[in-house]
């Protein structure tokens, strides 16, 4: 491929879509305390849930340096590419885009990068990487990838159902779900992450009518061309899915457990659905 597509890990995608695709991630580093892990390689995400559970401290996340970034540019260009493109979690929620930003700057002139901001999160950032590299892998140039995606950026989705909203505010990211802070300890958090921030959608009382919630914004989405859905090691997600019905999207349903980065700040528990309505 002549155009080569970059991410970072906190985009969910499978191990099987990374290989596929030959797609780039970029590792995120996960805290617990004084213990340090570089996702995906010293933490698998099932690992990462059972430290959680059994830790008395939150997790904590730490972008990565303009460096993991400038090297994986500078040997994917070493490789063959004539352009990178670099698509990363919102930036309003990480420092990850400035570090892959700098990178591409220092690279000026030798390497053409062009580093994208998503606005989304988990599998919402998932297809759209997978959106990118399959026009990558079609001949497309990393011009017309990059207009692809600012269309794209507007027709994908996020919603999520939590379990708990400690993670979110020890973590700073609570944005606009500030106000479900007073709300009783009872409150299923229902947010929407669409614009690439945190934003209060609703609170149910039960985890049961939380679900439901989510599986109405999807039927109320109407027919869909895409719909992922991620958990944070929900013992319901079965459930849920079974509660979408059949054929709830054009092309196969995604189901993927959310990896050491959204999962520390979403929590355990938390349920999450991409989506692309058809057009």
């Amino acid at each position: 491929m002549a155009v080569r597509i970059v991410t970072d890990s906190s985009c969910d995608l499978s191990a099987a879509d990374i290989e596929r695709y030959q797609i780039t991630v970029i590792p995120l580093t996960i805290r617990f305390g004084d213990e340090e892990f570089t996702d995906g390689q010293g933490l698998s995400a099932e690992g990462f849930y059972e430290k959680m559970a059994a830790s008395d401290d939150l997790p904590s996340t730490a972008a990565p340096a303009p460096g993991a970034f400038e090297t994986a540019f500078r040997e994917l260009a070493a490789d063959g590419a004539d352009a990178v493109v670099c698509i990363n979690l919102s930036f309003a929620l990480s420092a990850t885009g400035e570090s892959a930003q700098n990178a591409a700057r220092s690279l000026e002139g030798e390497v053409d990068v062009r580093v994208v901001d998503s606005g989304k999160v988990s599998v919402g950032l998932g297809l759209m990487v997978k959106a990118a590299a399959a026009a990558a892998e079609a001949g497309h140039s990393a011009h017309e990838i990059e207009a692809q995606l600012a269309q794209l950026k507007d027709r994908v989705f996020i919603y999520a159902v939590l379990d708990t909203l400690d993670n979110l505010k020890k973590g700073g990211r609570i944005g606009t779900a500030q106000a479900l802070l007073g709300s009783a300890l009872s409150i299923k958090p229902c947010l929407d992450l669409t614009s690439g921030v945190v934003e209060e959608a609703g609170k149910q009382r039960t985890r049961g009518k939380a679900r439901t919630w989510l599986a109405k914004q999807l039927a109320e989405a109407g027919e869909l061309e895409q719909l992922a859905l991620a958990h944070g090691a929900a013992d319901d997600i079965d459930a849920f899915t079974t509660s979408l019905g059949d054929a709830p999207a054009h092309n196969p349903l995604t189901v993927t457990l959310i990896g050491p980065v959204v999962g520390t700040h979403a929590g355990p528990g938390v349920i999450a659905a991409a989506f692309i309505p058809a057009p």
